[in-house]
């Protein structure tokens, strides 16, 4: 059964502008800075236009963010409004056990570690931020988005569609530079991801333990050139 059947309030206009925020490219957590393999995958021929990039980061998209990211943000939510430190904890290990190269691991951590410290700003402590900022080795991207959004006070639903909305700009930002690509290209690459992120949300939400997966060797083969590829613009 998914986990957004339940009967969560509607988002009130406050969480609707943290989950924006939380969105937004301009969060202080380096998003912008990783391609995730994208770069790798211009420079080996296999993107190479609108359409390849497109249809690459929808592949990104379903092989790997619904059956991985997606689930375990889908599973952290819950646990950070209990809380469940165990449950937190062997979330996080999942998340970097199962990165497929050292650049995804640097990067989940990087980002997970930027997000902790930006939620110490916030107006009302909350004991659950230090919670995250504690978790060894490091605090994964995931979960610290998932407390970001248990914190906003938003259905879940609209957490992970936050989520998923965030990844896609940032990756449509990295075409642009690495394809490179024009705006227009990147809206419309922007807009198929949008129109494919509800159905890969509600896939994700019904996923358990036992059905999540980080199978991916294409890429990260690509991620893995990538650390040693000659000129490139991105961190990942």
């Amino acid at each position: 059964m998914s986990r957004l059947e339940g009967n969560e309030p509607p988002t009130t206009p406050k969480a609707l502008l943290e989950l924006m925020q939380l969105a937004s490219p301009a969060l202080p957590v380096g998003g912008f800075s990783y391609s995730e393999g994208l770069e790798a995958a211009v420079e080996a021929g296999l993107v190479c236009d609108e359409v390849h990039a497109g249809d690459w980061l929808l592949d990104q998209l379903h092989l790997s963010l619904a059956r991985a990211d997606l689930p375990v943000l889908a599973q952290a939510v819950p646990a950070w409004r209990a809380p469940e430190i165990e449950r937190l904890q062997a979330l996080n290990d999942w998340v970097l056990l199962t990165r497929e190269s050292a650049e995804m691991r640097q990067q989940t951590q990087q980002m997970g570690r930027s997000l902790a410290e930006w939620l110490k700003n916030r107006d009302t402590p909350d004991e659950r931020i230090a919670l995250l900022a504690a978790m060894r080795p490091a605090p994964a991207w995931p979960l610290a988005f998932a407390l970001a959004g248990a914190l906003s006070g938003a259905p879940l639903r609209d957490v992970l569609l936050s989520f998923g909305f965030g990844w896609a700009e940032n990756m449509v930002q990295a075409a642009m530079r690495s394809v490179p690509l024009g705006q227009s290209a990147a809206q419309r690459m922007l807009a198929r991801l949008i129109d494919a992120l509800p159905g890969a949300v509600q896939q994700a939400a019904g996923l358990g333990d036992d059905e999540r997966q980080a199978f991916t060797p294409m890429l990260a083969i690509l991620s893995a050139q990538h650390e040693t590829q000659y000129s490139r613009l991105f961190r990942s």
